[in-house]
């Protein structure tokens, strides 16, 4: 073998090692990208159970106002009719 093969072999096996190291450190980033990845899914489907649940309790508030404002109609109403006024 004369030097420029040599040298071309030797060139060649060190960047086969350094891209087989560098593929392996990429394997394991991935890996831990994914797992961060599925903690911040975990977190998100969390919030949005917290919104639903805070949107629904604000409905039921909604509802409850709602109704306290019925009977508030309903005994005006009466009492209008029971003092003799009407309302029209």
């Amino acid at each position: 073998m004369d030097t420029t093969q040599l040298l071309l072999t030797v060139v060649l096996t060190i960047t086969t090692i350094f891209l087989v190291i560098v593929g392996i450190q990429l394997i394991f980033i991935l890996r831990d990208f994914r797992r961060l990845l599925k903690k911040v899914n975990s977190i998100v489907d969390e919030l949005e159970k917290a919104g639903v649940s805070l949107e629904h309790g604000f409905s039921e508030i909604n509802g409850f106002l709602s109704g306290i404002k019925v009977l508030f109609r309903i005994i005006n109403t009466f009492h209008h009719k029971k003092n003799g006024k009407s309302s029209r």
